[in-house]
């Protein structure tokens, strides 16, 4: 038995831990975008706007400081688990398991999002209709959430091509890519303040010197070497861990504050320049993060545990619909002067949305074929 099969029989507990905390981070994320989106909409779009210094640094320590990394880990657990294929395993195969665990609920969402709004007066028939024609090609415009299926549908698109290299590398040459990809996690950082086309590209060619090894496949790789290669103790685990997430979330909540002016518009992506999720910093702090959870020992684990790490993926799906009435009911309409502390505010309107989909998920996995809707 090699060591990736060996790994791939034991139930870790800390990975259900962490499904649980990035999707709590997730819902972070978005009760703080309440806070600086200048749109109707509560969330984060072209252009923001900070009404005060309060909500200028509550959303840069929540949502820059804590939650930034949700997207990351996801990915990583995905490979952690996932990577290199099980032994056996055909393409056609490994596709039509994965694709029928998450495409027909992204489907079902994706209708819902369309339609639902309708009820309830959130959407006018001409958006809606528009929104069905989009479907083909992209998310509906209340369900931007869900542009995170894409990337996690092309990881699983990409895994059988690279799992055969994976069983073989060693890990010197898992380091080497690693390497080429944190390298190309400055490419965002060269675009912003150096110049805007760099390593090949221009307007005829979009792919830079590093593409291929850039992107979420480079999270999928640290995954797997983490998983076989790393063998750091408890201890050096955790410390470096808490080293890396905090220098990494740090960074990432200081770039927000200091090019954020309450009272101005900014344009979003001005404002969020250094969280793109394969950035420099959010590498380090998802490196961080993974490494701190991997230290939960098994016995801190329950079958509710286990069964809540299940649902996290169809809480995903859902969770807008809720988050966005509890964020309107506590800041009023008003996030420059909410009802409760902004401190507060974020935090509430994630736990609640959090809590009323964890049960939402949980009856609906009661019903029969509860997979094709909550996966």
């Amino acid at each position: 038995m090699n060591k990736n099969t060996a790994l791939r029989q034991q139930h870790l507990i800390f990975v259900d831990w962490l499904r649980l905390v990035a999707c709590f981070m997730v819902m972070l994320v978005h009760a703080s975008e309440n806070f600086y989106g200048a749109d109707n909409s509560g969330l984060a779009g072209n252009v923001s706007m900070l009404a005060n210094e309060s909500n200028r640094f509550w959303v840069a320590f929540y949502d820059g400081g804590i939650g930034r990394t949700c997207v990351p880990l996801f990915m990583v657990v995905s490979a952690f688990l996932l990577v290199p294929l099980k032994e056996g395993t055909t393409m056609i195969g490994f596709y039509k398991r994965r694709f029928l665990r998450v495409i027909p609920p992204m489907v079902i969402f994706s209708l819902l999002y369309c339609l639902l709004p309708l009820v309830w007066g959130g959407m006018d028939w001409e958006q809606s209709v528009t929104d069905l024609k989009n479907l083909p090609f992209n998310v509906p415009s209340m369900a931007g959430h869900l542009w995170f299926m894409y990337p996690l549908i092309s990881l699983y698109l990409i895994m059988p091509v690279v799992s055969p290299w994976l069983v073989k590398a060693s890990a010197q040459e898992e380091r080497i890519f690693i390497a080429l990809f944190a390298l190309s996690t400055c490419i965002p950082w060269l675009h912003r303040f150096v110049r805007p086309e760099v390593w090949g590209e221009c307007f005829w060619n979009h792919f830079h010197m590093l593409w291929y090894c850039s992107g979420y496949l480079g999270y999928l790789v640290l995954a797997h070497y983490i998983r076989v290669h790393l063998t750091w103790g408890y201890k050096k685990k955790l410390v470096i861990g808490a080293l890396c997430f905090l220098i990494g979330s740090s960074f990432t909540a200081w770039s927000f504050w200091m090019e954020g002016t309450p009272g101005q518009l900014i344009e979003t992506p001005v404002l969020e320049w250094s969280w793109e999720f394969c950035t420099p910093n959010l590498l380090i702090s998802t490196f961080g993060a993974f490494l701190m959870f991997s230290c939960i020992p098994n016995k801190y684990g329950s079958p509710a545990l286990i069964k809540g790490g299940q649902l996290t993926f169809g809480m995903y799906l859902m969770h807008m619909f809720f988050l966005a009435p509890i964020a309107t009911w506590i800041t009023g309409g008003h996030p420059e002067t909410p009802l409760i502390p902004v401190w507060v505010a974020i935090p509430s309107i994630a736990l609640l949305t959090y809590l009323i989909c964890l049960l939402t998920t949980r009856l609906i996995s009661c019903l029969p074929g509860s997979r094709w809707i909550i996966g």
